[in-house]
């Protein structure tokens, strides 16, 4: 057993200023105050969070989810390790059957050895008036049949699927997802105020990067906007990276959802940490320039560069204080994909941790007691 201490400590509760993180079996086994007695770490830093929870991004450095390669699976995650996030979901974007359901039975044994946490389908029950960079060819209407493929191919690893509610036979697909332990999340949608809240009512409890890829609000047609901010049973991503969403847009919707309604997300491709140039997502060319992915072909954007460490910079740029920042960022995501042994410094988590600087910069990781860098 050891004990960090040094600096400032996020908790649920707070701020800890004078405290430590006591570490055993590679949980936590406490967070007082004060210096303890016995075996203790002194850590240098600022600030003591617990790891990020990023329960929507398409790869990072180079490595992408969204090809059924687990050997890219492994490259992507030990990058976002690296930028402090110690739990994710690997999403993939809207593909033929055969490679959606290859990538759920290649992707099974990462999820059960604890690399990932699951795999969220983002599509092919899309619209294809808000597909964004989804690949048009490839939507098609939802199908309980092949949705019970993918479950029966994921063996459990299956956490998430983002599907438009207005489609024919979305309602039952959002039960059967539901009914089968798997999230279903509400996205890249032209639904009405009305359809969305049926979305809702069927169990959806995520609303998948709001504001993008969703019919936008207005004040005599509401939209899917104002229903997944308003209901207090949905958990919203929001994309932290000043291009996805102005920092006022997000100050705002973060002010609606409250610290345990919000998500911090990247939404990253396979470009996050790579220089600008053209790249591949889902099939489609992909062109990065200062950082920003857009279509090739029309100019959509396409997912992100961001990590989560940025998103957190980002949130508290946004005027976010930090213990917010850092709900949004580990203990919200965590709890909406059903995580409750990690997204939190307190006792009985995994001991998941990031030490940050003044600037919110990454100076260490540890990921279930041990750091990994």
């Amino acid at each position: 057993m050891t004990a960090l201490t040094g600096p400032r400590i996020v908790t649920p509760e707070g701020i800890l200023a004078d405290g430590h993180v006591r570490i055993s079996g590679g949980a936590i086994a406490a967070v007082r105050p004060g210096r303890p007695a016995g075996d203790v770490e002194t850590v240098n830093g600022a600030w003591i969070v617990p790891g990020f929870v990023d329960i929507h991004t398409h790869g990072g450095g180079g490595h992408t989810f969204t090809t059924g390669d687990p050997e890219q699976v492994r490259g992507a995650a030990r990058f976002h390790l690296a930028h402090g996030t110690t739990t994710l979901l690997a999403s993939l974007v809207t593909s033929p059957p055969d490679l959606m359901l290859a990538a759920a039975h290649a992707y099974a044994p990462l999820a059960a050895q604890g690399l990932i946490a699951g795999i969220h389908f983002e599509g092919p029950y899309l619209s294809h008036a808000r597909c964004g960079a989804q690949n048009p060819a490839h939507l098609r209407p939802p199908s309980l049949e092949e949705l019970a493929r993918l479950l029966r191919a994921g063996d459990g690893a299956v956490r998430m699927m983002t599907i438009a509610p207005e489609l024919p036979g979305a309602l039952e697909a959002i039960r059967f997802l539901v009914a089968h332990g798997v999230v279903a999340a509400i996205g890249h949608t032209d639904a009405t105020y009305e359809q969305t809240l049926a979305g809702i009512a069927a169990g959806a409890s995520v609303g998948t990067h709001v504001f993008n890829g969703m019919r936008p609000p207005h004040q005599r047609e509401p939209g899917p906007v104002f229903a997944l901010l308003g209901s207090e049973s949905v958990t919203c991503e929001f994309i932290a990276d000043g291009v996805h969403l102005h920092d006022g847009t997000l100050a705002f919707a973060t002010t609606v959802t409250g610290a345990s309604r919000a998500v911090l997300i990247t939404d990253a491709m396979s470009a996050a940490g790579m220089p600008d140039g053209v790249y591949d997502l889902g099939g489609q060319a992909v062109t990065v320039s200062r950082g920003v992915a857009r279509l090739t072909d029309g100019g959509s954007i396409a997912g992100s560069t961001l990590t989560m460490d940025s998103a957190l910079r980002r949130a508290v740029h946004a005027g976010v204080t930090i213990v917010d920042a850092v709900r949004m960022a580990a203990t919200t995501p965590a709890a909406a994909i059903g995580r409750r042994d990690v997204g939190a410094l307190e006792a009985g988590r995994r001991a998941d941790l990031v030490v940050l600087d003044d600037d919110l910069r990454v100076l260490r990781v540890m990921r279930g007691g041990a750091w990994v860098t």
